[in-house]
């Protein structure tokens, strides 16, 4: 059995490495003291004028009627609901000014909106998108079908798409964030293609794209050498990229595309120093190549200070294929040196250990990957999904397990912490943040409800509210 905390809860990490353990089924919440019972939303709405509000101009307002998670409903030591209440938040200059409870005293001279009793939660992190090249904003198109092709073909086929796509790839990119927008995502992190074929077209697109929408959404860049770092000789491309004021170096399965595994991770860390640089590689290969890429890096980060912290390995397919004493012992390393994990949460034959990485205290990221593009016709832009794909694939089905799995979708921030107190959100956080039709996270979770309306820096950059 694993240690239990303060009342008998389970930690998320406890959880994490217990996965399939706990049997506390999802209950509903119980009704006093301001709560909603989940799946009900009837008796939510606050007071408000029936005027809806697309668009706020001021940066200094009232937002009403705001539910936010309040604390855990128990049967014995057994999270069973989770407790919310009505507040009003007051957003300045893109911050959290203040928390006021429903009915407080408010500045007669301050512009007043409402939420009409939808829940708060943060906002969706989306840290692995290609947002340079989709078929998204266009009419509907379905890849080739990759049965029988490898890396190198799919390369090929990009090499005869590029020209074809390069032209309206900045206005697909602002498709393509409006998308995220809409589903809760204010960050992002896209690998950026850099190549022979583009250039640094994708990028300088990308980069107009990201401007058009600064005061609404935040991105870095990974300058991505989609067709390999040696086998297209991209080294000269990707430090003018950098020059450019990209944020990550990003690499491309060293043996399976490159063919010399440490001169290609060589080759990719040291353009990361030169320029004092993040790092965050491709790596699909599942099979012994795998395996020492991620041991060749991990040991590299160790021996070079200037490297530490800054490693995020994308997929990491590899380590769904090693046994569970080195997926542990190697966790322990990512966590020492500060090496992330950026997975998509895939489904299939290959299971990715993420319960043991975070049981580690490994960063743990997700993202959306390709969104209706020549490689999959799938990926509708909402991380939240992800989160659900993980709650599904891990086993968490109680509560307190779905509320712990919202965290892979919001940078590890969560409304209650694991003894049920309120830490998010906070007077002078970031005022970025969804409302939503649930009732709790867990809900959230559970059903992906509906994103009536996202915030980034106090804006409302999709959905309405109700002016108040």
């Amino acid at each position: 059995m694993s240690e239990r905390n303060e009342r008998g809860k389970v930690s998320r990490r406890d959880f994490l490495n217990t996965t399939g353990k706990l049997t506390a089924a999802c209950a509903l919440v119980g009704a006093g003291n301001g709560s909603v019972q989940a799946g009900d939303i009837s008796g939510q709405q606050g007071e408000g004028s029936d005027e809806r509000q697309k668009v706020i101009a001021d940066r200094h307002y009232y937002l009403g009627d705001v539910r936010l998670e309040e604390g855990f409903e128990y049967d014995g030591d057994t999270v069973i609901g989770t407790r919310t209440v009505l507040y009003t938040l007051e957003l300045k200059d893109g911050k959290i000014a203040s928390i006021l409870p429903a009915g407080a005293p408010l500045d007669a001279s301050l512009p007043r909106y409402s939420a009409q009793g939808r829940l708060a939660l943060p906002a969706t992190r989306d840290m692995h998108i290609h947002l340079d090249k989709t078929f998204y904003g266009g009419p509907w198109r379905a890849p080739r079908s990759r049965q029988g092709k490898n890396i190198a073909d799919m390369i090929a086929l990009e090499q005869q798409l590029l020209p074809e796509l390069l032209p309206t790839s900045q206005q697909r990119a602002e498709a393509l964030i409006a998308l995220l927008q809409a589903h809760g995502s204010t960050q992002a992190r896209s690998h950026c293609n850099i190549d022979p074929v583009s250039g640094l077209k994708s990028l300088e697109h990308l980069q107009k794209a990201l401007d058009n929408h600064r005061d609404s959404f935040s991105c870095e860049i990974v300058a991505f050498p989609q067709h390999g770092l040696l086998r297209s000789n991209v080294d000269g491309l990707m430090r003018e990229a950098m020059q450019m004021g990209v944020q990550y170096v990003g690499g491309l399965d060293p043996t399976n595309v490159d063919g010399n595994m440490e001169a290609s991770l060589d080759a990719m860390f040291q353009i990361a120093i030169d320029y004092d640089a993040k790092v965050d590689i491709h790596l699909h290969e599942t099979g012994p190549s795998g395996a020492a890429a991620i041991r060749y890096m991990t040991d590299t980060v160790e021996a070079t200070p200037e490297l530490h912290g800054k490693l995020t390995l994308s997929h990491a397919f590899a380590l769904g294929t090693l046994d569970a004493a080195a997926v542990d012992e190697l966790a322990t390393r990512f966590a020492q040196q500060q090496i992330s994990i950026a997975s998509t949460v895939p489904i299939g034959e290959l299971v990715m250990p993420l319960p043991a990485l975070y049981a580690k205290g490994v960063k743990v990221m997700t993202g959306t990957d390709s969104v209706i593009d020549h490689w999959s016709p799938f990926g509708t832009g909402d991380v939240m999904t992800k989160a659900n794909l993980f709650a599904q694939l891990y086993g968490a089905i109680d509560e307190f397990a779905l509320s712990r799995s919202l965290a892979i979708a919001t940078g590890d921030i969560l409304p209650l912490d694991e003894h049920g107190q309120r830490q998010w959100p906070a007077v002078g956080n970031d005022a970025r943040f969804v409302l939503t039709d649930a009732s709790c996270s867990a809900e959230q979770v559970a059903r992906v409800s509906p994103r009536q309306a996202t915030f980034h820096d106090g804006r409302l950059v999709a959905g309405e509210v109700w002016k108040a």
